[in-house]
């Protein structure tokens, strides 16, 4: 493993960041790209994450049109999924306005209203910037500061399946409406295919933290990558910490855990060319803190307090959530911030207290079960949403709905669920159909990164319509979804996120848009505090003062509780039982 060193690092025009949330992807492209910005080259950086927080780090307003760093040959753009939609919407209904009837435009508007949409709109925007000649001309580096993993492959992957998709298209029927839009950017699609998996063009840096999880992550990505062509690819592991800083009991866990997990890297991911990133003591958070990491100066540190006492104890929320009864427990957050672990502790706490209790995901990771273990009690019932057998499952359920057929309309149909858009529904369909499990056991689902989730939960209307049109029902369970996650007695959100700045950003614009559904928040937790700890190191000295603001800002939030950091990790059920123990019961 060698050093990355923004500095000399001669990068391809093309850079795609892609990693498990929570890992640093951000950080990492906003210095290299402010580095190369500093070396004279001519840089655009761009997020397609839907829960982008680049304007953060920046401390600017951004939008899809770059704007320039001041100082700096550095222009930054946020692509916006919502309004990509937008646009697009318009563009493909707009030429029918007052040509066709009002019922009409109604109707296309509702076949473009779902999350399908959202997705295509901000792949078109994608490629449009990948395949410009204008942004070749005018950039000499355009670097990709992408969603967490799960979206980013779906990203990367789409324009083999769209390809695959317009040319079997005959009819222009699938749930994305009429195909004009799409079909006349057959050859972008197929250039934009091209560099990706040009080597020359293209560098794909896989971002994770010494940690299983996000290397876990990691491999799944290099995997999938590889399947559809894409092999200039790095690790880049973040955040590692050197043995010096080990002054203290808690420093030299924090630095054996990672040694450890180093010596365990997957055969994946120890046959790339692999590069490390130190540990940033200060928030990366404005144009000099970023160089100031990229350069490795060193960081003035000063010893804070603060007082823990305003924040709750775990076990009172296990009590309100046990005297509400059967319900549904949703932990969200951005990526890496502790979902999983948190659903599972919180699960493991009830059903330890007699209750029944269902465990499940909706993330495409699902790192649920590694988190839990196999050996789990007979009421205690684990599961995840496996998108593939989602699939296939719906298929068949509309295939049997649509009874007999002509060889012509099952031909429509058939194409019609070759559709990319098909894997949203039936996971939708899933999703509802886990949320309706609520009535006899407490039903605890770890969530996706939060771009993934808003989706989910802003497309329950518009999926209801499209399972109407597909199949000509619409089950119970979709149907009784909306009023279920609206009540406060039938769901608790609990919002989770780390003692850091882009956890709170995301957690809070996660609360905004929850609040807008008529969602509110039942709790939030900070995880993985040092805080409430006897650190003395200067690595962890530097931690807690790091803290401070942001454990201020979530105290006055609903129900703000506190985890601190554990010294062995709680994985398996009897490990989440011990820390029920010691902080729960």
């Amino acid at each position: 493993m060698l050093p990355f060193d923004f500095h000399t690092t001669q990068p391809t025009r093309y850079v795609f960041l892609t990693g498990k949330g929570g890992v640093g992807k951000t950080s990492t492209a906003s210095s290299l790209a402010l580095t190369l910005a500093d070396r004279g080259k001519r840089v655009l950086l761009v997020s397609t994450d839907p829960a982008s927080n680049l304007q953060d780090v920046f401390e600017m307003e951004l939008d899809e049109t770059p704007r320039l760093v001041t100082g700096t040959t550095l222009a930054i753009a946020n692509f916006d999924p919502d309004q990509a939609a937008k646009h697009y919407m318009e563009r493909m209904v707009g030429p029918y306005r007052g040509v066709l009837p009002d019922v009409a435009i109604q109707s296309m508007e509702e076949q473009l209203s779902g999350a399908c949409t959202v997705e295509i709109a901000a792949f078109d925007q994608f490629t449009e910037l990948l395949t410009s000649d204008e942004a070749r001309e005018q950039y000499d580096h355009v670097i990709f500061d992408t969603a967490p993993t799960g979206h980013t492959l779906r990203l990367l992957t789409l324009p083999s399946a769209w390809n695959e998709f317009l040319e079997t298209n005959t009819t222009g029927v699938s749930c994305l409406g009429p195909l004009a839009g799409l079909s006349k950017k057959q050859h972008q699609y197929k250039r934009a295919v091209e560099t990706l998996r040009d080597g020359e063009e293209t560098t794909l840096l896989l971002v994770a933290r010494p940690d299983l999880s996000p290397l876990l992550e990691a491999e799944r990505a290099a995997t999938e990558l590889q399947a559809i062509g894409i092999e200039h690819m790095q690790l880049v592991i973040n955040g590692v910490i050197s043995s010096e800083e080990a002054t203290d009991r808690f420093a030299r866990a924090v630095i054996e855990r990672q040694q450890d997990t180093l010596q365990l890297l997957p055969e994946t991911l120890a046959s790339l060319p692999i590069f490390t990133l130190p540990y940033a003591f200060e928030n990366l958070v404005g144009i000099s803190a970023l160089r100031r990491w990229g350069n490795g100066e060193e960081v003035a540190i000063t010893r804070e307090v603060y007082e823990t006492s305003v924040y709750g104890e775990l076990h009172q929320l296990v009590d309100e959530l046990e005297a509400d009864g059967p319900s549904v427990i949703m932990t969200m957050g951005k990526g890496g911030v502790g979902k999983t672990t948190l659903a599972s502790l919180f699960a493991v706490a009830l059903h330890e207290r007699g209750h029944a209790v269902h465990l499940t995901t909706t993330d495409p990771a699902a790192h649920v079960a590694l988190a839990i273990g196999a050996d789990v009690p007979e009421t205690f019932t684990v599961d995840a949403i496996d998108p593939r057998v989602e699939v296939e499952t719906y298929r068949r359920d509309v295939f049997e709905q649509a009874g007999e057929m002509t060889d012509e309309q099952r031909a429509m149909l058939e194409e019609d669920l070759r559709s990319p858009c098909t894997e949203e529904i039936a996971v939708f369909r899933a999703f509802a159909d886990q949320v309706a499990k609520a009535k006899d056991r407490f039903v605890f689902i770890d969530t996706a990164p939060t771009g993934h989730t808003l989706l989910l939960l802003d497309a329950t209307e518009s999926y209801h319509r499209e399972l109407e049109r597909s199949t000509g029902v619409v089950p119970e369970a979709v149907r009784e979804l909306l009023p279920k996650l609206r009540d406060p007695k039938q769901t608790h959100v609990i919002i989770t996120t780390l003692p850091e700045a882009t956890p709170v950003y995301e957690a809070e614009r996660l609360a905004s848009d929850l609040e807008r559904a008529t969602i509110r928040p039942f709790a939030w937790v900070v995880n993985q505090s040092f805080t409430p700890l006897e650190v003395t190191s200067k690595l962890l000295t530097a931690k807690v003062a790091s803290e401070v603001q942001w454990l201020e800002r979530v105290s006055t939030k609903s129900r703000p509780t506190m985890l601190e950091w554990q010294e062995r990790l709680p994985v398996g059920y009897a490990a989440l039982s011990q820390l029920v123990k010691e902080n729960i019961q």
